[in-house]
This record gives C-alpha cells, sequence and structure tokens, in this order.
C-alpha cells in the first residue's frame, strides 16, 4: 500500500495505492465515480527518477513524441544520458545528435546544475518543484510530473496540463476549460490524492474523445 512519510505525504508504489486513492475519490465526488466506471482501473505509469528522466522530458518538449524518441535514441547510442556524459561534449556536439540549439544549452544547464536526485526523494514536493525549476528548461509541469511519476508523490497535481484542463472540462461540464489557477484550486478539494484524480481526469480525456472519434 501507500507509504505515509512525514514531509512529502503519500508515496504511490503499486497498483494497490492508485486503486486506494481512486475509491477515496469516487467516494467524495459522484462524478469520478462516474469516471472511474468509464475508464476502468486506472494506470501505475511510475517512471524512474535521476538526471536521464529530466534530460528526456526537457528533449520531449515542443516536439513530437517519435521525433522526441529518435532524438532520445541517438544519446543513448551516443553515450550520452548522464551528467557527465554531456558535460564531456560541446553544445555543438550535441546539436549534432539532433537536439536543437537551444535544448543543447538547456541539457548543459541541467548536467551544470548538479542535482541531487537522491535528496529530491525526502524533499517536500514544493521544495522539488523549487529545485527543478531553478534549472534552466524546466517549468512547473515537467517539474509536477516529475514529482507525480518519477517520484510517486500521491498529492500533486500538473493543472498546467492541457489534457488535464479538457478532461476537467468534460468530466465537471464546464463552460470553458478551467485554466492554470482556476484548476489548481479546485483540485485543492481531491487531497491528499491529486495525482490519482489527475490519472483519472487523463483517462476520462481519453475515453471521452475515442467515443467521439476524435483523438
Amino acid at each position: 500500500m501507500a507509504e505515509q512519510e512525514t514531509d512529502i505525504g503519500r508515496v504511490i508504489t503499486s497498483d494497490a495505492c492508485v486503486a486506494e486513492g481512486a475509491d477515496w475519490l469516487a467516494g467524495i465526488e459522484p462524478r469520478f465515480a462516474a469516471a472511474l466506471g468509464a475508464t476502468g482501473p486506472l494506470p501505475l505509469r511510475l517512471r524512474a527518477d535521476g538526471f536521464g528522466q529530466l534530460l528526456s522530458a526537457i528533449i520531449s518538449q515542443q516536439v513530437s513524441v517519435a521525433s522526441a524518441r529518435a532524438i532520445w535514441g541517438k544519446l543513448e547510442a551516443a553515450g550520452m544520458v548522464t551528467g557527465d556524459a554531456i558535460l564531456s561534449v560541446s553544445e555543438e556536439d550535441l546539436r549534432a545528435l539532433g537536439l536543437s540549439r537551444q535544448k543543447a544549452h538547456y541539457a548543459h544547464a541541467l548536467a551544470e546544475a548538479g542535482l541531487d536526485f537522491d535528496a529530491l526523494r525526502s524533499d517536500p514536493t514544493a521544495e522539488v518543484v523549487r529545485k527543478l525549476t531553478a534549472v534552466k528548461g524546466i517549468g512547473v509541469w515537467t517539474a509536477e510530473i516529475y514529482a507525480m511519476f518519477s517520484l510517486g508523490r500521491a498529492d500533486v497535481f500538473a493543472p498546467g496540463d492541457l489534457a488535464l484542463q479538457e478532461g476537467a472540462r468534460l468530466l465537471f461540464d464546464l463552460p470553458e476549460r478551467p485554466k492554470d489557477r482556476a484548476l489548481r484550486q479546485m483540485a485543492e478539494a481531491w487531497s491528499p490524492w491529486r495525482s490519482v484524480a489527475a490519472r483519472t481526469l487523463w483517462a476520462y480525456y481519453h475515453v471521452v474523445k475515442q467515443r467521439e472519434g476524435t483523438l
């Protein structure tokens, strides 16, 4: 089941944790119960943490999934997926592997930041976001997604995500897609399982779009 930590709250480690959060959300909000009836069991979606995960997130910004995978494949083949490796080459070398000038600069900035990834595991989520967004090229959305899926935080949300905004609009029958601040405030009612609420909204969004044939 989910672990309880003093400073970081619940930590999702298994499908059982996600199911626990889903049951709680269904109990407090009938619309979540309806959404979960449509989606079925939610995915765990946990990922590794560390330098490579953040580098991958930077590479994925504003490009297609296929393009991001192709570039990442080149970096892996060249052994350019650690901080030390990135610092051992120039930004021009990284551009030769498919990175834009800006992303090559961001990759160096991430490597130079010297983040203590072990320490991030025990930092409060707000501190995780603060440390990550201090690195050039990492925004709040990337930091919150990292906390949610790489650190397993159960009570973090990413209201800047467009699919979450649209999922909330669809599920709660809102007149328009809620903006970042409005959705963040709305999500306060879903604590301490906001990351499971996010999983629910993502899953519901995909179900509705597939039903409408627009995905």
